[in-house]
């Protein structure tokens, strides 16, 4: 049984960065890389993915990112989403060049959300959870306009920043959200 994980939101500058594991119990046509999806789309294949893989997430909060720095935070995320499979995979395909600290043969993929679906799949399914979130945190912190930017660096995200300053889900240690 193979796994393809990814994470989501390591350029953001507000919330938690997503990782998911997912082990495509059959073949999904039209994956790849989540960025290069629209968000419709992204809607429809993840809603195909949840119902034909297993698949599991790992959430890293802000605070944690700013305590263990966003590349160990990510791995962090990947770990808790394979850890998180209902069953344990074979072999584990990771998009990048670091893998996380697992007793479970790995593969580290470049570009691996666009040529492996079970990492395409990861990328998906991962993007639409932190998506959804972010709306979510949208209604708690409307100022950071959050549904449109999902924490991404935005004109308006970062001129909100420097009118109201940062609010409990931004990282604290990343340039912009950093008020001089």
């Amino acid at each position: 049984m193979i796994a393809g994980t990814d994470e989501v939101g390591r350029g953001c500058l507000a919330g938690p960065v997503v990782a998911a594991a997912v082990i495509l119990k059959e073949d999904i046509p039209g994956l790849t890389d989540s960025k290069k999806i629209s968000p419709k789309r992204r809607e429809f294949l993840a809603d195909l993915i949840l119902e034909k893989s297993f698949f599991a997430y790992g959430v890293v909060s802000s605070n944690k990112i700013d305590k263990i720095n966003i590349l160990n935070a990510s791995l962090l995320a990947m770990k808790r989403a394979i850890l998180n499979l209902p069953v344990r995979p074979s072999l584990v395909l990771v998009d990048g060049t670091f893998k996380p600290d697992l007793d479970i043969p790995m593969r580290a993929i470049i570009g691996g959300d666009s040529s492996e679906n079970a990492i395409s799949a990861a990328s998906i399914i991962a993007k639409v959870y932190r998506d959804n979130l972010m709306i979510k945190y949208d209604s708690i912190f409307p100022v950071y306009d959050l549904k449109g930017n999902k924490g991404y660096g935005t004109k308006k995200h970062l001129e909100a920043l420097k009118n109201f300053g940062h609010c409990e889900i931004h990282r604290t240690t990343f340039n912009g959200v950093i008020i001089k």
